[in-house]
């Protein structure tokens, strides 16, 4: 289970916490209709971890970021459900914000694939 209490708690143990001017978080929901409308009954998740965590120590290295976690679930998922927790923990907005943005997308974009399942029929994405 994806908890936001406990991805702080990792990251106020981190040996350079005193850097962290601020903590952003992204918390994924899956939606009940699709980008084009569909109702969607469920979503079905892979996750290349590996790749993930190639990205993440990647964006670690962003000017200001102290830490960055991910958690996301895999399989069958259904609306409502939580499906992505990022949590960028660095120095100031103007370093945290693009970074939490940019590792969010490319998770997405690079290290998962989702299937939609609309009224019995499944759709690649």
């Amino acid at each position: 289970m994806i908890n936001i209490d406990d991805m702080m708690e990792k990251i106020r143990r981190h040996p350079s916490y005193n850097r962290v001017g601020m903590v952003l978080f992204h918390c994924g929901v899956v939606r009940s209709t699709s980008r084009d409308g569909k109702t969607v009954e469920e979503l079905i998740l892979d996750v290349d971890r590996r790749r993930m965590e190639t990205i993440l120590a990647e964006m670690r290295r962003s000017p200001g970021i102290v830490e960055i976690l991910a958690e996301i679930r895999e399989g069958k998922l259904i609306p409502g459900e939580d499906i992505m927790l990022v949590a960028v923990a660095g120095d100031i907005r103007e370093n945290v914000f693009p970074v939490l943005m940019e590792t969010v997308n490319r998770i997405k974009g690079e290290a998962t694939s989702k299937s939609e399942v609309h009224s019995g029929s499944r759709v690649e994405k």
